[in-house]
């Protein structure tokens, strides 16, 4: 099964970073978060990736053509001009990098891959979302659901105080957020067929808008719920909390050896 990548957005929100790269490239403790997703992935035996890319593309491909010496010791002989790789341990990735435009939207950037799938389901998320999530329970799920397509549905907590307003404007409540406070929202980690492409017009469709209401109309949409870690990347803040996480060796995403 091929895992689809989402990689192509400009990432403004987190723009001190993203100007210089796509905001998968960021890095978290040494390498990029799409690293650590495709190490998600590669835990349970997903090697085969599809990257859709767009904005500063050139940089994803970059970092796979040189995967190899990036991750590597290396002995460089400049009076000979020749390189000696020292490898101790690569990953064993397949990894197909697929420049899907500067502004296709989310849909038509799954589109645009659809050549690279055939006939058979395939895994899809963000590249700027990380998780403790158990593939193959999520997989099961799907295959079980019968449905085109399963997305994976987090708790997102309120992050601000909770007031209750009368009428007249005045504050009647205020309190704490609390475990009630959260939604559920899309967490990406999804499973779909290749029937998916059918909802799909073109690169001007945002994959989150019609085709997901209209899979939804038609009772073509699952949802598996993960209760564990999960944590996207949109802001500096949220960069920050991650690399922390990181750092102090207890990310709980890292579910890898």
């Amino acid at each position: 099964m091929k895992a689809v990548i989402l990689a192509g957005g400009l990432g403004t929100r987190i723009s001190e970073e993203s100007h210089l790269k796509p905001k998968p490239m960021i890095e978290i403790g040494g390498q990029p978060i799409l690293w650590h997703i495709m190490k998600i992935y590669s835990k349970y035996g997903i090697n085969d990736f599809i990257i859709c890319a767009g904005y500063r593309q050139d940089v994803i491909k970059a970092y796979f053509a040189n995967y190899y010496t990036y991750n590597s010791d290396v002995t460089f002989d400049l009076s000979n001009n020749s390189l000696e790789v020292h490898v101790t341990h690569t990953d064993p990735w397949k990894v197909t990098v697929v420049d899907t435009g500067l502004d296709t939207m989310t849909g038509g950037r799954i589109k645009r891959i659809e050549k690279y799938i055939g006939d058979e389901p395939f895994l899809l998320t963000y590249g700027d979302a990380v998780a403790d999530i158990d593939i193959p329970a999520l997989v099961e799920f799907h295959q079980k659901s019968g449905k085109i397509a399963t997305i994976t549905a987090v708790n997102i907590a309120q992050m601000k105080g909770v007031i209750s307003l009368s009428e007249e404007g005045n504050v009647e409540d205020f309190r704490e957020k609390d475990s009630a406070d959260s939604m559920l929202v899309n967490g990406g980690f999804m499973v779909m067929e290749p029937k998916i492409f059918d909802y799909i017009e073109g690169d001007r469709t945002i994959f989150e808008q019609e085709p997901m209401a209209h899979l939804s109309q038609d009772g073509e949409l699952n949802a598996y719920r993960h209760e564990g870690f999960w944590q996207c990347m949109d802001t500096q803040r949220e960069m920050k909390k991650l690399e922390a996480l990181w750092e102090s060796g207890k990310a709980p995403w890292k579910i890898w050896d």
